[in-house]
């Protein structure tokens, strides 16, 4: 990381001779207006649309494109060649504005699709490689941000694009900041990948403990009966297999979350619990939210299930009295079974399983009241259930403490890769 902390604090602009340009003056800047109909008479194309843009830090031909239409005029305006940059200019939200994707190579069947801009250097002037890595530092990036315009969608227009200013340095330091910048983040980006790739044998590590410690217990040596289900098997010989609807209870009945007695109540929906986790986030009241159809609501302690898109497994216990919205199940569980038990049995990856299996045969992924009462549980005592809980509460505890330190590298990694594209592209640091 010594090519960010030598930083030279004086600026190398000066006496490297780099200028400050518009981008108007050193390049053809676009916003495309090839939308996604298919018009007969016009030529056949290949789209290259926002998400090829969101996704891939380069465009190529190995892409698999959406297929359009397109005039004569747009074929001339908006064909993608190699050395030119992608833009997302359109958002909801504002922190994806201007996204940059570099262009690799010529491909005149593809072109430029709607919510994107192109910048398309002057020869001899500006180097692509360099703008896709300075539309990445704030240096580029902040100037597109602020002049988004909008509220609930913010765009970037022309004018704002054009008139963006950089710092140019000659161009043959543009191609060897550009040729550096390659190197370094590809070594960055692999460490990267290899930290996500630990969270996820983490993530199933964790799954596979809870699974094991729900279906077979804590004594390897019990004895164990078939369960009578198939994809469950074996289970230890003296626990109560039964259907979920004669140990639970889902409430019906909706409130209005508009009178003033729930209004001031937080409203919990499937974004607010983390998946896999059984963490509950950051909830707002029903009224900052802005609730106007009829909610659930539930006492403290319920557990809470989301049936929309159940692959996610997004359940928790509620450590308020509140209201959720009506993609949630609100739970409460009999005097056999506690609640942590049983949301540790709902994040299983078994029980997963059979709600994405039931899930499958509707239209919207979703695991309706009639298959989650029909869903099998599994029952031991309760002095069994409290050392399960136990169990799993401290080796899930030692699992998310190494998660924690692995989540802090990669925020220091992704850090140190920005500082490193802010400080080469401003000629803070020596590129070699």
């Amino acid at each position: 990381m010594n090519a960010v902390e030598n930083a030279d604090p004086t600026s190398a602009i000066k006496a490297s001779g780099w200028k400050e340009r518009k981008l108007k003056f050193v390049s053809v800047v676009r916003t495309s207006n090839v939308d996604k109909h298919i018009i007969d008479g016009e030529t056949p194309v290949g789209l290259c649309n926002y998400t090829d843009v969101y996704y891939n830090e380069k465009i190529t031909s190995a892409l698999s494109f959406m297929q359009g239409s397109a005039t004569e005029d747009e074929l001339d305006r908006f064909r993608l060649k190699e050395g030119q940059v992608l833009l997302t200019k359109d958002s909801e939200s504002w922190e994806d504005i201007a996204v940059p994707a570099y262009v690799a190579e010529t491909m005149p069947a593809v072109l430029c699709g709607y919510h994107l801009a192109i910048i398309e250097p002057e020869e001899n002037q500006l180097d692509g490689q360099f703008v896709f890595w300075i539309a990445q530092s704030p240096v580029l990036n902040d100037q597109f941000k602020l002049s988004a315009k909008g509220v609930t969608r913010f765009g970037l227009s022309q004018h704002a694009l054009k008139n963006a200013s950089i710092k140019v340095p000659p161009l043959f330091y543009q191609q060897k900041t550009a040729t550096f910048l390659d190197r370094k983040t590809a070594e960055i980006d692999t460490l990267i990948d290899k930290k996500r790739r630990l969270l996820d044998r983490l993530a199933e590590k964790r799954t596979a403990l809870i699974t094991r410690a729900v279906t077979k217990g804590l004594d390897p040596d019990v004895p164990m009966k078939d369960s009578g289900i198939e994809w469950l098997g074996e289970v230890p010989e003296h626990w109560e297999v039964t259907s979920f609807r004669w140990r639970c209870s889902i409430t019906s009945g909706q409130v209005d979350p508009r009178e003033p007695e729930y209004a001031d109540l937080p409203l919990v929906a499937p974004d607010h619990i983390e998946s896999n986790t059984g963490r509950l986030l950051d909830v707002t009241s029903a009224e900052e939210q802005g609730a106007i159809s009829g909610k659930y609501y539930f006492p403290e302690g319920t557990l809470l299930y989301s049936k929309i898109r159940p692959n996610l497994s997004k359940v928790c216990i509620a450590p308020y009295a509140g209201l959720c919205s009506a993609d949630m199940y609100p739970i409460i569980p009999s005097r056999h079974i506690m609640a942590k038990y049983l949301m540790y049995q709902l994040l299983a990856d078994r029980f997963r399983s059979y709600a994405v299996m039931q899930s499958l045969r509707v239209a919207m992924p979703k695991l309706n009241r009639e298959a989650l009462g029909s869903a099998p549980i599994i029952i031991p005592s309760l002095e069994e259930q409290e050392a399960i809980i136990d169990y799993v509460d401290r080796l899930w505890g030692e699992i998310d403490s190494v998660s924690g330190k692995v989540h802090k590298a990669i925020f220091k990694l992704e850090e140190y890769r920005s500082s490193l594209i802010t400080n080469a592209v401003t000629g803070r640091i020596k590129v070699a």
